[in-house]
């Protein structure tokens, strides 16, 4: 089997278990929840780095790989890999550890989603703001 591995030399941006309640009519979760939840994570490496409130503005990229099942312990990394005047452009990447033996508690770990989001700082006002630079 071609397991794949978490990253190593990062955190997860989040994590969660996805429930029966997350399912879609083939009892496997549901693409829309993944979905949402890959904006949650894109948003929280956009805000950091916009030192405040984004918006999403496009999701450029979606890609499902393999499913992901209830109880599937599910990390979402996000990275900012693009900064325009008061853009940011994010890749999420997702992996799902299942149980692949429950008598042995073996784990199986897979790469079920590949996103990119793109994000707007905005004001007080919800007008788009220049992002601030790095060392600001």
């Amino acid at each position: 089997m071609n397991e794949e591995r978490l990253p190593a030399d990062r955190q997860p941006t989040l994590r969660v278990v996805p429930m029966p309640l997350d399912t879609n009519s083939a009892g496997d979760i549901f693409g829309g929840w993944i979905m949402a939840q890959a904006d949650i994570a894109g948003s929280v490496a956009a805000s950091r780095r916009a030192r405040g409130r984004i918006v999403t503005v496009a999701v450029n990229a979606f890609q499902f790989r393999k499913p992901v099942f209830v109880n599937d312990l599910v990390s979402f990394y996000a990275e900012v890999v693009r900064v325009g005047r008061s853009s940011i452009t994010v890749d999420v990447v997702v992996y799902a550890e299942r149980i692949r033996h429950r008598e042995e508690w073996v784990t199986e770990c897979v790469k079920v989603t590949e996103a990119t989001l793109t994000y707007v700082a905005i004001d007080d006002e919800r007008r788009p703001r220049e992002v601030p630079s790095q060392g600001d």
